[in-house]
């Protein structure tokens, strides 16, 4: 066992503070990754205040790491020391289910282990990216491309991938209307990657506060959900609706700008309960959908068209001091658009 720094949450709801852990030792198909740096997803937030259920605890959140592969084990094939990798939402699955043998490893039927809040396949508690090191199988680790710097590739682990995989899956491109409803850490992902793809975008925020960012992105158009003319004008218009709101929606609102066999599709998890009239999936066939993360092959294909296409993340770079005040600028949506915490200041 290795013990390194890390930024923990001793409980529910208490603030993060400097701590040690144990990291095991390099397995046979382990990588050994020096953490450079790592992001903050309004995920953590949920864990770390146990917002969606019992949570492990002390708890060290961080699921978009990126950095340096320090040593590996002797059966390693795919990566090298010195290589600029990243680690995501999950670090194992069981690999044997229809899931996973067809690279869905995020659906695993017995469950994925999680990065953080996890128990892995020895029953021990899992630790996340806000440390200095962490140990990973190499089949649930990804090459960053050299087009990206390590910093805003971080938040492609999760923000990048989120996005990435439903736009992907319901054939944003071309020819496609598509609406991204919420401009945040997830959002701006969103937009950036539907516009490289081809698609017509529209971004659906609350206020027009961010407008002019929007449309730098890659956003063609953009409208204020608090005003009602937008939902009258937008009626029937969209093939597909990326929801990255982390709170309910008014669902039969959202769903009457869909075009027949439009989709609306969460990415965005609410703490709460939804619900919704029927008639508003009936009159139109239209899709109600969630998606979550990607697995490993789609993620890799991810990063290679966020290099390929210069996309990164747009982030505000923090020390390891600054995690629990970001926590509280990312409920107040006062972030543009992602932390990502230096861990060389862990």
């Amino acid at each position: 066992m290795t013990t390194v720094a890390a930024y923990a949450a001793p409980a529910a709801k208490a603030p993060l503070e400097r701590t040690t852990i144990e990291r095991r030792e390099v397995g046979e198909f382990d990588v050994l990754i020096d953490i450079k740096f790592a992001g903050i997803c309004h995920s953590d937030i949920h864990q770390a205040r146990e917002g969606w259920g019992d949570a492990i605890f002390p708890m060290v959140p961080g699921h978009e790491i990126a950095g340096i592969v320090s040593a590996v084990g002797s059966g390693v094939t795919k990566f090298k020391v010195g290589d600029r990798v990243g680690v995501g939402c999950m670090v194992d699955s069981c690999r044997e289910c229809e899931n996973c043998r067809a690279g869905l490893e995020q659906y695993c039927l017995k469950g994925n282990v999680g990065t953080y809040n996890a128990l892995d396949k020895n029953g021990e508690p899992t630790y996340g990216g806000y440390s200095e090191k962490i140990v990973v199988d190499e089949n649930f680790t990804v090459r960053i491309p050299d087009g990206l710097s390590l910093d805003v590739a971080a938040p492609l682990l999760c923000a990048g991938i989120t996005t990435y995989s439903p736009l992907r899956h319901w054939n944003a491109g071309p020819g496609k209307k598509v609406a991204v409803l919420g401009m945040g850490g997830l959002g701006h992902m969103a937009v950036k990657i539907a516009h490289a793809m081809g698609a017509e975008v529209t971004v659906l925020s609350q206020s027009l506060r961010k407008k002019d960012d929007g449309l730098k992105l890659g956003a063609d158009h953009y409208h204020a959900t608090s005003d009602p003319t937008t939902f009258e004008q937008l009626r029937g218009s969209f093939d597909l609706i990326v929801s990255t709101v982390s709170a309910p929606l008014d669902f039969g609102a959202f769903l009457s700008l869909l075009r027949p066999d439009g989709a609306l599709v969460n990415v965005g998890a609410p703490e709460e309960p939804i619900s919704f009239n029927l008639f508003s999936l009936i009159s139109g066939r239209k899709t109600l959908a969630g998606s979550a993360i990607g697995g490993i092959r789609e993620t890799q294909e991810m990063l290679e068209f966020c290099a390929e296409h210069g996309i990164g993340a747009e982030i505000e770079l923090i020390g390891a001091s600054e995690i629990n005040d970001a926590y509280e600028r990312v409920l107040g949506s006062d972030v543009r658009y992602r932390f990502v915490i230096d861990t060389a200041t862990i």
